[in-house]
């Protein structure tokens, strides 16, 4: 084998082409032996192994720096970088993290999860390098539909303009996630037809020398077209044309299943999704309903459309009434504010993590506006996505403070269904609700109209000790008050539904009878929810235990260890509530 004797670029200048290729196999096996066990981006990563190996064939990492766009396609980089064990021995599987990460590598410069960012990311290093009279290529590798994000057209078109050394390679697959979207594809696609030839070159309009390749997974290719580039005096772009899956025959017909995959059976090409319900399909069963019944419904979405369960087949289904923005948050949201003024009623969903790309369009485009549009917030919460890159813990604190946002928080899917009716339906108020992760029932009648704004619902009327979950934190505090039951105490809880105001009367009113208050939100306690109801009762004598999250960059912690090292275990909090009431 060559890859497991890869302990660094060097290694991969000692071979030939023959080998590079065979290299190539090996490469692709562990990427599927790997990802078959642990998940991870499979398609990405098998259209750039080529792309990868001549990178560093022909570049002298990490004095010439690499800088990956959202990383889904870092994988190969990784192993040429010494890291190759983390890919071919199980028990090393867990020693880096799918994205780039400086703690990891030299060859690593920035931490990397959100997409649009490479050419900036680059353009500053190439920016420095010429300031401090340094030397080195710099090279920005940016694909799967990250050329449609407003920050890597802000990024080339100040780079255009640069007489320096800049590399951009385009790793064009034809593919974002699912399908691509916008005009500027419809440019690469001339370009690919015409064999980099055509006029209606995005590129060259912005100022960039331009290279085409067509055969983008030819390592003998790519070599020859990275050393025409190599220490270049003007910002060029490589474009390189590549199949996204390559070398596996279940990615290669099916790119978007395979963009991000659970662990599979690299044999039969099943998927363990896991099983029972989820939030995806319970969106886009809602969704397709609210379209089929109402045509003034217009679902927007940015580029993950299996986020809200919208396959294929579902798209083509909704028609115009679906729109996808390609990966453009921002957008996005003054695309749903403009909607909603002109009469349409927009529902714009994506995971709260990419939601925090947009605060500005939120604040001004939508809400100094005052414009009815819906916002579903997806994956919320510390049992969302756990990696640095990608936490959702942030929404609460950064949307609850916005003025004229509602932000609602279902505690089950009834409870979501009737919220959603009357937030696409209403004209007075933009509306976010957050989508829950883990998926409850409840038997309960819910109101279904929620314009008297922060009116907090009183679910059980105990003594001394008030309970009050927010969204899918009120099933955490039903549990308290089980624990604190079994120890004789009666708790009142409370399903607040509401985190963008408090009910000041109801919370005055209790504390005339209660002692302590005991918030729990599934996210940073800091300007979240519970400090909003501390606030409120700062005059009276009541003890509030204010209990989320810290905040801080979590890394692949698990929802348990989570909630055990922030004190948000049941027994932990009945026990905190004893400690103070005797």
């Amino acid at each position: 084998m060559f890859l497991e004797k890869i302990q660094s670029p060097a290694d991969v200048k000692a071979l030939d082409v023959k080998s590079l290729e065979q290299l190539a196999v090996e490469m692709r096996a562990a990427i599927i032996k790997k990802l078959s066990a642990c998940g991870g981006h499979v398609a990405p990563n098998l259209g750039f192994v080529e792309g990868s190996i001549a990178l560093h064939y022909v570049f002298d990492s990490p004095k010439d720096k690499i800088v990956f766009d959202v990383s889904h396609q870092s994988y190969c980089h990784k192993m040429l970088t010494g890291r190759a064990q983390a890919f071919l021995n199980e028990a090393h599987y867990g020693d880096v993290t799918g994205y780039s990460e400086p703690a990891e590598s030299e060859h690593d410069f920035f931490m990397v999860g959100h997409t649009s960012t490479s050419v900036s990311l680059a353009l500053g290093l190439a920016t420095a390098r010429d300031v401090l009279r340094e030397a080195g290529n710099v090279i920005a590798v940016i694909g799967d539909g990250s050329l449609s994000g407003g920050e890597a057209f802000e990024g080339l078109d100040n780079a255009g303009e640069y007489a320096t050394n800049f590399i951009v390679v385009v790793n064009d697959n034809e593919m974002s996630i699912a399908e691509n979207h916008g005009g500027l594809y419809k440019s690469l696609a001339d370009l690919r037809k015409t064999a980099g030839k055509s006029e209606n070159n995005y590129f060259k309009s912005l100022g960039f020398d331009y290279k085409y390749l067509e055969r983008g997974n030819d390592i003998a290719s790519l070599i020859e077209v990275f050393k025409s580039v190599k220490d270049a005096t003007r910002p060029v772009v490589v474009h390189i044309h590549t199949q996204k899956g390559r070398g596996f025959s279940f990615a290669e017909h099916d790119r978007e299943t395979w963009h991000w995959a659970a662990p599979f059976n690299p044999e039969t090409g099943e998927i363990n999704w896991g099983s029972g319900e989820s939030y995806s399909e319970i969106l886009g069963l809602y969704l397709m309903a609210k379209i089929k019944s109402d045509p003034k419904v217009i679902v927007i979405h940015s580029a993950v459309p299996a986020g809200i369960g919208f396959h294929a087949a579902r798209r083509k289904e909704a028609g115009k009434q679906y729109i996808d923005v390609g990966i453009a948050e921002e957008h996005a949201i003054a695309l749903a504010s403009g909607l909603a003024k002109g009469g349409a009623k927009p529902v714009y969903s994506t995971h709260g993590t990419f939601l925090q790309r947009t605060y500005d369009q939120i604040s001004q485009d939508l809400c100094a506006n005052n414009n009815p549009a819906t916002l579903f917030v997806t994956m919320s919460g510390a049992d969302g996505m756990n990696d640095t890159t990608h936490l959702c813990i942030f929404d609460i604190p950064m949307l609850s403070n916005i003025p004229n946002l509602v932000y609602l928080c279902p505690t089950c899917v009834e409870e979501f269904k009737v919220m959603a009716d009357w937030a696409i339906d209403q004209t007075e108020h933009p509306v976010a609700i957050r989508i829950p992760n883990a998926v409850h029932h409840r038997s309960d009648v819910f109101e279904k109209d929620y314009s008297a704004l922060n009116k907090f619902k009183l679910e059980h009327r105990g003594e001394r000790v008030a309970l009050i979950g927010l969204g899918d934190f009120y099933h955490r505090a039903v549990a308290v008050a089980l624990e604190l039951r079994r120890n004789g105490l009666d708790a009142t809880l409370v399903n607040p539904r509401y985190a963008s105001g408090v009910d000041k009367d109801m919370l005055l009113e209790l504390a005339k009878t209660h002692d302590v208050f005991v918030t729990l939100e599934n996210g940073v306690v800091e300007g979240g929810f519970g400090q909003k109801v501390a606030t409120a009762l700062s005059e009276t004598s009541a003890r509030v235990l204010v209990r989320g999250l810290s905040k801080e960059f979590y890394d692949k912690e698990s929802f348990t260890d989570l909630c055990e090292k922030n004190h948000l275990m049941p027994a932990q909090i009945a026990k905190e509530v004893f400690a103070i009431i005797s």
